[in-house]
């Protein structure tokens, strides 16, 4: 997929992100695009430190009464 991807076509998207997003934007939209990703790490390490709960081991409910006080 990336067999002819050279320098020149890295400038050109670089070129087209420029007229898209505008120079001044780009600070802001590194800075978002880091913080999601930091947000993405924690939450991977977090499920990843937690044990391994089965998906098929749900709380059943209790029977219902009858509706006979004894």
């Amino acid at each position: 997929m990336w067999q002819g991807f050279t320098g020149w076509h890295a400038l050109i998207i670089l070129v087209v992100i420029l007229l898209l997003f505008g120079a001044p934007k780009l600070p802001a939209l590194a800075r978002s695009l880091g913080q999601s990703m930091k947000i993405l790490k924690t939450e991977v390490r977090s499920d990843k430190a937690d044990p391994d709960v089965p998906g098929d081991e749900t709380p059943k409910a209790d029977a219902p009464d009858s509706g006979k006080n004894s």
